[in-house]
């Protein structure tokens, strides 16, 4: 069938699931999501066997993101003079001056998530308002807060997904980020909780544990309340997603690959999400293929980079630039991946100790040379499929 073909679209009842038959690079491409009006926005198709990204455009897209962008780093004592001398004390005319032009300088074609550290340990710093995404102008994720289970934060309760009041706040927060979001054409889709605890743990948060006691999944009622419970979770923050935007993706949790995941999460995420999205610092080429293979749905490798970890304050550390681009190429050869974004940061400060900008705003033109060919490698790879 060839792009003169009528394009058939036909709605499948339940769940919120569109299907939603494309023509794709001349290719009828059949694919279910959780959006209910695509057209004009991000969304998923397939050639062969092939994932894809789908631009509003209707071309296919990976995304190759960069994380963790923070204009806090630029107003230290010792640097804040850039940021009133050459950016006017103005957030808009840092991103449109300085981080749109880079990235896109740089081979990246998205923004993967913008929070950054702030403090080891702690919160991250706030999301771009809509103004701010708007100055961007580039593909972007988007992360809702729907809960606080992130593995590496150390203040706040576990919530009971089955209680009003969790639904409450769900509605809560779909109303505050995706009412205002939901006309953007370059947003690419929502991720939910990074790292979150459903059956793992760490020292610093152990005195709230996980969210479900690995122990209860040796007994079938324990593994029937974790389904019941990740039902819960997802629906609830798929329908409050639904009820204020129909159009964009929604790409789920941000699952460690490097700590247990329940299939019982998994399985009860299926229906609500349209992608498995993963962080993984070790061996994310392996587990990406994995994931993919287990759920046959899209994976997007959500952050990930390869630096040394345990530094100490005032020593700062390179992001591997050539491990950067062996894993990017990898990605791309596998069918059920969507994208790679990078653990950045756009600008280190002094929690997180690496970036591609140093506080002076002078880049790592090593490691960052051999992102960009590798980035436009990709994009070359990107374009024969047009």
């Amino acid at each position: 069938m060839n792009r003169r073909h009528f394009i058939k679209r036909g709605m499948i009842v339940g769940a919120g699931l569109i299907h939603a038959p494309r023509m794709l690079f001349g290719a009828l491409v059949d694919v279910k999501t959780t959006q209910t009006a695509t057209k004009g926005y991000f969304t998923l198709g397939r050639r062969n066997d092939r994932w894809w990204l789908v631009t509003p455009e209707g071309k296919p897209f990976f995304s190759i993101g960069l994380n963790h962008i923070d204009p806090a780093t630029l107003r230290y004592p010792e640097n804040i003079d850039l940021w009133r001398e050459k950016y006017g004390g103005s957030t808009i005319k840092w991103i449109r001056d300085s981080v749109a032009p880079n990235l896109k300088e740089w081979g990246f074609n998205s923004i993967g998530w913008v929070q950054e550290v702030t403090v080891r340990q702690w919160r991250h710093s706030r999301a771009f308002t809509v103004d701010e995404y708007r100055a961007l102008d580039m593909p972007y994720c988007h992360l809702l807060p729907f809960t606080e289970s992130h593995q590496w934060e150390k203040h706040t309760v576990n919530y009971d997904f089955r209680s009003q009041d969790w639904k409450d706040w769900c509605d809560y927060v779909a109303r505050d980020h995706c009412a205002e979001l939901s006309d953007d054409p370059n947003l690419i889709g929502y991720f939910y909780s990074d790292c979150p605890m459903w059956i793992h743990n760490r020292d610093l948060s152990a005195w709230k544990g996980p969210i479900f006691d690995p122990e209860r999944l040796k007994s079938e009622a324990g593994r029937r309340e974790l389904t019941e419970i990740a039902h819960s979770y997802y629906k609830t923050t798929h329908d409050a997603i639904r009820r204020y935007d129909p159009h964009h993706l929604i790409l789920g949790d941000r699952y460690e690959a490097n700590a247990p995941i329940a299939m019982e999460v998994i399985n009860a995420a299926k229906p609500f999400v349209d992608v498995f999205s993963f962080q993984d610092f070790r061996e994310p080429v392996k587990h990406l293929k994995h994931w993919h293979e287990t759920t046959g749905k899209p994976v997007l490798l959500a952050d990930a980079a390869r630096i040394k970890w345990n530094t100490v304050p005032g020593e700062f550390t390179p992001n591997d630039g050539d491990w950067y681009a062996e894993t990017l190429e990898a990605l791309y050869q596998n069918p059920g991946c969507i994208g790679f974004h990078l653990c950045g940061a756009y600008q280190r400060n002094k929690a997180r100790r690496y970036g591609l900008l140093d506080e002076r705003e002078n880049p790592d033109s090593e490691n960052v040379d051999k992102m960009t060919a590798a980035n436009k490698r990709i994009a070359q790879m990107m374009e024969s499929q047009l």
